[in-house]
Order: structure tokens, then C-alpha cells, then sequence
């Protein structure tokens, strides 16, 4: 059902089954996928492509103009995948000439005033809780969860399945599989509940750990901890991401374990 109190513009293409509440704003150039809710008061400005089975509450706006005085009103997107879940107010801007889009995957849930900058691009089955703010150019990999009122600096890439403590300040890389907290943010260990509650056996979390150790807790520079993980330790998915994320890392990766 859609409100005759909402505004939608005639060149909006709405599928089937989608609720629109009063008072919300659909812009020209706007998708939303068949069954998505929007709740009241939502603004959805050009450029945004909703998928399906979204909820949308009340406050939020989607692809507002990025705050980036780079920006010369280049034609760009936000991109949100189905199932996804976005609480009351928050913002997502579209993109710049940089990757002409920001994305958000699909089963992911963003709570109550999140922001994402342009040119982010966010993983599915992503989780960021309550008033976390992050910055533009940042990468978020699947199945990471983001505590409350973190802040992410800019061109930040997050790892999969990691898991980052509320309150956080993360100015460095954050690896996959790992726990992150205290200030300076530094590795705290592996996310091995989080990673059980997904499937991962005690074997690869056993390996995943020892990884780890060369990298955080053997006093070895990430070079030759690298050299010696590729040495010493059997190849799988698991640790060739990890080694992969650590070459490719252009912030540089958070603190090895402060105790």
C-alpha cells in the first residue's frame, strides 16, 4: 500500500508490494525492489536503487548529495541489497567521480543514526550498531560488525568477519577474522564465537589463530611474519585472505596485542 500522503515522483520505478508511509519523499531516478517497506518520512533522493524485502524506517535518507566539496553534481548512486534493514534516521550519500556509487549488500542491518559516506561499499551480512559514522572511500567485508558510536576514518578497509568494540576510533586497517578494541585500536584476539555461530570448524579457527600469532604476538615486522605464515602454515581460503589483506593494506593495519 502506498500512502496517498507520500510524494512520489511519476518516473520513480516502485515494484510490487512495496508500503510506502505518510509523508515520505520519492525522488525521480529512484528503484525500490518488490516488498520493501518505507516507513514515514523517509526522503530518497535520485540515484538510489533499493532491492528487495527492505525496511526502511522513518527519518532516513538515502542518496543525499555527498558532503564532499569535491563534488560537482556528477551523476552517482546508493546501491542497497535485498533484505536489508535501515533504522531511524540514518544517511547513506551517493557516490562521487571516485567510484560513482556507494553500496550497501543485502541481509545487512544498519541501526539508528548511521551514517555512510560516498564511495563506501559494504559488504553483506553486515551489522554496524547505533550511531556509528564512516567516512567515505571505506571498505566493510562481509559479515563484519561494527560497535556503537565508532567513528571509521576515511579509505579504511575492514576485514571479514571481524568484529569491532563500540566506541572505537579506526584509523588503520582492521584483518579479517579478529576482534579489534582498546585506544589505540589494537588486535584483541580472533572472533572464534562469532566465526562458530557462522560454520568454522575448530581446525581452521586453530589455524586461523596461529596466523595470527606470527602476526601480533611473535615480535616479527609483517613482512617476515608473512614470509614465515607462508612457510610454516598450510594454504587455505582462510589464511590466504588474511596474508592477502595485509599486502594489499595502504593505511596499514591496527596495533598487535597491547596487554
Amino acid at each position: 500500500m502506498i500512502s496517498s500522503l507520500a510524494h512520489i515522483h511519476p518516473k520513480a520505478l516502485i515494484g510490487p508490494n512495496v508500503h510506502i508511509d505518510p509523508f515520505s519523499m520519492i525522488h525521480e531516478d529512484v528503484e525500490i525492489g518488490e516488498g520493501t517497506w518505507i516507513g514515514s518520512n523517509v526522503t530518497i533522493y535520485p540515484g538510489a536503487r533499493i532491492g528487495k524485502n527492505c525496511k526502511v524506517f522513518p527519518g532516513a535518507v538515502i542518496a543525499a548529495i555527498p558532503q564532499d566539496l569535491k563534488f560537482q553534481g556528477e551523476e552517482s548512486t546508493v546501491e542497497i541489497g535485498d533484505n536489508t534493514t535501515i533504522r531511524e534516521c540514518v544517511t547513506i550519500s551517493r557516490g562521487t567521480l571516485d567510484k560513482k556509487t556507494t553500496k550497501v549488500g543485502c541481509n545487512c542491518l544498519l541501526m539508528a543514526y548511521v551514517h555512510i559516506a560516498h564511495d563506501c561499499i559494504i559488504g553483506n551480512n553486515v551489522i554496524i550498531a547505533n550511531a556509528v559514522q564512516v567516512a567515505g572511500h571505506v571498505v566493510v567485508d562481509d559479515w563484519a560488525i561494527i560497535g556503537g558510536s565508532s567513528a571509521i576514518h576515511q579509505f579504511v578497509k575492514i576485514g571479514m568477519h571481524s568484529m569491532i568494540s563500540g566506541g572505537s576510533l579506526v584509523r588503520k586497517d582492521v584483518p579479517p577474522f579478529t576482534k579489534a578494541a582498546r585506544e589505540p585500536l589494537s588486535y584483541a584476539g580472533v572472533n572464534s564465537l562469532g566465526l562458530r555461530r557462522r560454520g568454522f570448524s575448530s581446525e581452521t579457527i586453530s589455524l586461523i589463530q596461529e596466523v595470527y600469532r606470527y602476526l601480533f604476538l611473535n615480535s616479527l615486522n609483517n613482512s617476515r611474519a608473512l614470509e614465515e605464515i607462508e612457510i610454516n602454515l598450510p594454504a587455505t581460503k582462510e589464511r590466504d585472505e588474511i596474508v592477502n589483506f595485509i599486502r594489499s593494506s595502504e593505511r596499514g593495519v591496527m596495533k598487535g596485542y597491547i596487554s
